[in-house]
């Protein structure tokens, strides 16, 4: 089996999702998991597929067919599954122009690997502007001081809300 991880946009309409697992169905591969989103309009979001080597070519033909979908595909070798721990790092304060290159830069210097990352705004009615929220899960050493990296995200902005908690 060949794992392929595809990854799709699109403009929104229903059905893109049924499309897509339908060509998977079509040429014998086995759904692992997958992420969707939906954005400004767009719907954009990846699977990662296992297929027989003689299917992989006609499903990668025929995902690229898929007409109003934008489809890229990567063949890679199986994932591996280091002992890593994970940590999950909620994030909350007022939104503000390069707050995402200000986390992930920090996140940078402590060298750690972002496994999962959303984030969006939302109106604070209460104080007329828009409050900035993200989840990151990151991948860090088992001996990792979670509190520097706290101490460091939250120098950001005094308004700043980090929160880290484990996921062993």
């Amino acid at each position: 089996m060949q794992s392929l991880v595809i990854s799709i946009m699109g403009k929104d309409k229903p059905g893109l999702v049924d499309t897509l697992a339908k060509c998977v169905y079509k040429h014998e591969g086995n759904w692992q998991g997958s992420s969707f989103a939906h954005m400004a309009g767009m719907f954009t979001g990846f699977v990662e597929v296992h297929v027989a080597d003689e299917n992989k070519q006609g499903l990668i033909d025929a995902l690229d067919a898929i007409k109003d979908l934008s489809v890229q595909s990567v063949a890679v070798a199986s994932s591996e599954n280091n002992n890593t721990t994970k940590l999950t790092v909620d994030v909350m304060g007022n939104d503000k122009t390069g707050i995402v290159q200000e986390l992930t830069s920090i996140l940078n210097q402590f060298n750690l690997n972002i496994l999962t990352f959303a984030s969006h705004c939302e109106s604070a009615p209460n104080w007329g502007s828009l409050i900035f929220k993200a989840k990151a899960e990151i991948a860090v050493p088992e001996d990792f001081d979670d509190g520097a990296l706290q101490d460091s995200l939250e120098s950001l902005a005094n308004d700043l809300v980090v929160d880290i908690t484990a996921k062993r």
